[in-house]
């Protein structure tokens, strides 16, 4: 065996067989001779106590009269200790290479096996972990928007914990927007949109929104994107999640009276965007693991912090989209962290900004379609406050009855009707009114694969639930976005 390469280590004695087996022997070769109905027991106790996905091979040499009688017996051995396989003597070598090669592949199989079976453990463990903290993050603002309401009812500071509600109505849509991108990026679901990006004033931008967090949390936070524009190509939307989710995650782990600061430079044909602060650091350990859905550093496990750990998952997947890299360098706890940024320089041109449009506040024909009856009631009279025309119907037939009646200017459908889906009613608005009505498409849906059929359908807006009401009020009043727009969450 050793001459072919096969390491093979003899045991004189059954309990020194027992201890190799124990210590992951790929197989084993046992003279039938060898095994009375002591060693017989302590073996198949040997083979007993390997892990479930374990089936040790085992070779018994026969060929020799057995002490209580003859080929029953040895069959009877076989029977006890299961994977076996039974060959006379006098034995050719070249036999014996054969078996010995043939039952480490059988071995080497179940490892594979093993490991596949630790993969689906973790995975279950790691299912579990992630349901219970969804739950604890989910509970949280929950409880505060339902607290909030009651005290709002109560007539207890009413626009206090309306702003309470609003605010953890948008953190509960983050997250679900989180999970839902972290999803789409892992399928492939998510298309690219690539122009050319200055990125120092995309990060300015960012900063920008974020200075009202950081002054909350107590936190300096800086920019410093240089004057020379730092070109790249790239998704604006896409970038943006990037570096918000730097920033936003970067003041979330430093204390009050920490800092963070925000720097893009060029590095040759490397556009590189650093986020760095003082503030809880990183262990060792962390430094990569903090890239993985679901994971966050051992340093934040109080979940005091909040969060779902795919925030950064998000941004390395996103960053590899754009043929770019990130990592993370901290000195240890207590001594802040940096992530870096570093995408491919372009040199296309600027590309053309359209200026935004302003308001006419002119007075609007709506038709609101949603069988959600706190939804519809919410969107019409949302409207209604700005003084367009609403009106609105729980299902599709009812909705095209109505656009018959009043000739609707803008009609909200959402996708999910019972009966005749928000596809179908579009296609029949389209039928019955040419191309006059303004169809958005408001659902729960965003893909890009839900963003086509709506726009095949006959949408000209689709836009994607919890719906931000100061954009949905600026389309109806009369901004007149370009025909087929998607406005995919950010």
């Amino acid at each position: 065996l050793a001459a072919a390469g096969l390491e093979a280590q003899i045991c004189r004695t059954v309990p020194d067989l027992c201890g190799e087996i124990a210590r992951g022997a790929g197989a084993a070769f046992i003279a039938q001779e060898a095994l009375s109905a002591t060693a017989l027991a302590a073996i198949a106790g040997a083979v007993e106590r390997q892990e479930p996905w374990s089936d040790l091979p085992i070779v018994i040499f026969g060929g020799c009269e057995s002490p209580r009688g003859g080929e029953a017996a040895t069959l009877s051995l076989a029977d006890a200790l299961g994977n076996v396989t039974l060959i006379d003597r006098p034995i050719r070598r070249s036999t014996l290479v054969a078996m010995g090669r043939a039952a480490l592949r059988a071995r080497t199989r179940q490892y594979a096996a093993r490991g596949l079976l630790e993969q689906l453990r973790d995975s279950v463990r790691q299912r579990d972990e992630f349901l219970a903290l969804l739950g604890h993050e989910l509970r949280n603002p929950l409880g505060a928007i339902d607290l909030s309401l009651h005290l709002v009812n109560a007539g207890r500071d009413p626009a206090r914990h309306l702003a309470v509600a609003r605010r953890q109505t948008r953190k509960l849509s983050r997250l679900v927007d989180d999970l839902l991108d972290v999803s789409r990026v892992t399928t492939g679901k998510i298309v690219l949109r690539p122009e050319s990006v200055d990125l120092g004033r995309l990060a300015t931008r960012c900063v920008d929104a974020l200075a009202g967090t950081a002054d909350a949390s107590g936190v300096a936070l800086t920019c410093a994107c240089g004057d020379a524009r730092v070109r790249v190509t790239g998704d604006v939307t896409r970038l943006d999640q990037v570096i918000s989710n730097l920033v936003s995650n970067a003041i979330k782990y430093t204390p009050a009276g920490g800092r963070v600061h925000v720097t893009v430079e060029r590095n040759g044909d490397v556009a590189a965007l650093r986020v760095d602060d003082n503030g809880i650091g990183l262990a060792p350990a962390d430094r990569e693991r903090i890239f993985e859905p679901f994971v966050q550093a051992s340093s934040s496990l109080d979940r005091s912090r909040g969060g779902m750990g795919l925030g950064l998952a998000l941004v390395r997947k996103l960053v590899e989209m754009h043929h770019g890299t990130v990592a993370a360098r901290s000195e240890g706890l207590g001594r802040g962290t940096t992530f870096t940024v570093h995408l491919p320089i372009t040199s296309e041109a600027v590309s053309a900004v359209t200026p935004p449009r302003t308001s006419r506040g002119e007075s609007r024909r709506v038709l609101v379609i949603d069988d959600n009856d706190d939804l519809r009631e919410a969107l019409a009279a949302a409207l209604a406050t700005h003084g367009h025309q609403v009106h609105a119907a729980a299902d599709g037939p009812t909705g095209l009855t109505l656009a018959s009646e009043i000739d609707p200017e803008f009609v909200l459908v959402d996708i999910g009707l019972p009966g005749i889906d928000g596809f179908e009613v579009a296609r029949r608005l389209r039928e019955r009114h040419g191309p006059g009505p303004f169809l958005v498409a408001i659902t729960g849906y965003g893909t890009a694969e839900d963003r086509e059929r709506s726009r095949s359908a006959g949408f000209d807006l689709h836009l994607t639930k919890p719906v931000d009401l100061d954009h949905l009020q600026s389309i109806v009043a009369g901004l007149e976005p370009p025909r087929f727009a998607s406005h995919a969450p950010a």
